[in-house]
């Protein structure tokens, strides 16, 4: 995207009702999903980003490395992470424990510049929301905006969830023994995907502020809470020892 090449205002405002509308549709249905609130992670996530992953389940870890993954295992894998080459998306709660974490992993061989690796784990406690499609969908969004062609997807067979969210993306899939494949082939950036890009992260980061600033209300409410209690007893002794 240029400056000779403005973003319209209508093509913003667009965007923007796109987003609640469907938002607005989900709950209309009953159901707890439509926007995701997902938010691009910087280094200083990583604390939360470990906190999330060894949380997981063995079979969950099982899942999402392809093998029985320890907590020293999970240490490295976040210690590793390359924030300047790669995408790390994430899903905060009201919170802000992070409760689903996607890995959009660039190839680092220039023979394979324009393919990249999709990586996804869900809290169990949120399964059925569809983060896990919303974060590829985010992912899928992301690696177009940087000129990537291909996303590629290593999964377990057993993997359903996952080979699932490729499948209906329109991804190949191919079954290996125990370990599936799935390649999307993904079309050209537009003006509109990469002002969606844009206009997704600033919603990300406006909830994750309202969050923090609500998190920050309660913990100030609950400190003014002890205060009051200190007060009442301090009282209560004073009262006590007046009348003795």
């Amino acid at each position: 995207m240029t400056s000779e090449h403005p973003p319209a205002p209508g093509l913003l405002l667009r965007l923007w009702r796109r987003l609640f509308s469907a938002a607005d549709a989900g709950r209309r249905k009953g159901r707890s999903f439509g926007w995701v609130p997902i938010r691009p992670l910087s280094p200083r996530h990583k604390p939360r980003i470990q906190a999330h992953l060894t949380a997981l389940s063995s079979t969950d870890r099982y899942l999402r490395f392809g093998y029985p993954a320890t907590d020293e295992h999970i240490w490295r894998y976040v210690a590793g992470l390359n924030f300047e080459r790669d995408e790390i998306f994430g899903v905060f709660n009201r919170r802000l424990q992070l409760v689903a974490v996607a890995h959009l992993a660039f190839s680092v061989d220039p023979q394979w510049s324009t393919c990249a690796e999709f990586g996804v784990s869900v809290a169990a406690n949120q399964r059925g929301r569809g983060l896990g499609a919303k974060l590829f969908e985010r992912a899928v969004m992301h690696a177009r905006n940087q000129g990537v062609n291909m996303l590629f997807i290593h999964a377990l067979s057993e993997n359903v969830a996952m080979l699932k969210i490729a499948r209906h993306a329109g991804a190949r899939v191919e079954r290996d023994g125990s370990e599936s494949e799935a390649y999307l082939t993904l079309p050209q950036a537009t003006l509109d995907s990469q002002i969606s890009g844009v206009v997704q992260d600033q919603m990300a980061q406006i909830d994750y502020q309202f969050k923090l600033q609500a998190k920050q209300f309660r913990a100030w409410l609950g400190l003014m809470q002890e205060v009051r209690e200190g007060v009442r007893e301090a009282r209560h002794h004073g009262d006590n020892a007046d009348g003795h």
